[in-house]
């Protein structure tokens, strides 16, 4: 086992009590905190549909607090591009254990 592997396997992931909690941006640039995207991409335009799919999967990865999620995701857009995001396993199945509605988006 890598070491990327058993970190995800043992990392806390962050899952807000209700996805109506998360009143992020739909539309505009993003830039994210450092303590959520060190990377050199840290800014991210919500009109590209890949853009938009890196930074969720950013925020639900590095999330440290739930304002961390309530600032920069959206439940609605959440549902829709649930399918696409390329997630830990240990934090889809803590998000999908909690919201039924994105275990039917996928």
């Amino acid at each position: 086992m890598n070491t990327r592997s058993r970190y995800a396997s043992h990392r806390v992931y962050l899952v807000p009590v209700d996805l109506a909690e998360l009143t992020g941006p739909v539309t505009g640039v993003v830039e994210l905190p450092t303590h959520l995207d060190w990377s050199e991409q840290h800014v991210y335009d919500l009109t590209d549909e890949s853009q938009l799919g890196l930074m969720y999967e950013r925020v639900i990865r590095e999330a440290v607090h739930p304002d961390d999620l309530r600032a920069h995701l959206n439940g609605a857009v959440l549902i829709r591009i649930w399918p696409r995001l390329y997630l830990p396993v240990q934090a889809r199945q803590a998000w999908e254990a909690r919201f039924r509605d994105l275990v039917r988006a996928a």
